[in-house]
């Protein structure tokens, strides 16, 4: 199944970032992406799937009980998805982070994602 740009978006927000079993998110990872995919970051650049899934998996165990919620729909145009975050307590309370992941795409992969941060709300 070929995912369009904006549906490549949602899997990576919440069948990605919020998936704790490992064994699922590679499985995941290894449909979605392309083998040289390359993530940057605002303080890293991931390059293939292996770089991918380790830090995919670090920062999951950053944070152990916050969760990704998409901000807004996701969106493509043509080669190119896009989709707002905002990141914080599973438990209800207000967000600490904002942001948006843009991706290119091709033959239903991403091979390139940006993860842009907006706004850190530090706690009170």
């Amino acid at each position: 199944m070929t995912r369009s740009p904006a549906d490549l978006m949602r899997v990576n927000l919440l069948e990605v970032f919020n998936e704790p079993d490992p064994d699922r998110r590679a499985a995941v990872i290894a449909e979605n992406y392309a083998e040289d995919v390359v993530w940057h970051e605002p303080d890293h650049i991931n390059r293939g799937l292996t770089d991918f899934a380790r830090r995919a998996t670090e920062l999951l165990a950053e944070n152990p009980d916050w969760v990704f919620r998409p901000a807004g729909a996701a969106s493509g145009l043509d080669d190119i998805g896009h989709l707002g975050f905002q990141y914080g307590p599973a438990d209800g309370q207000p967000p600490m982070i904002s942001g948006m992941d843009i991706a290119r795409t091709k033959d239903g992969v991403i091979i390139e994602l940006y993860t842009i941060v907006t706004e850190i709300r530090q706690p009170f």
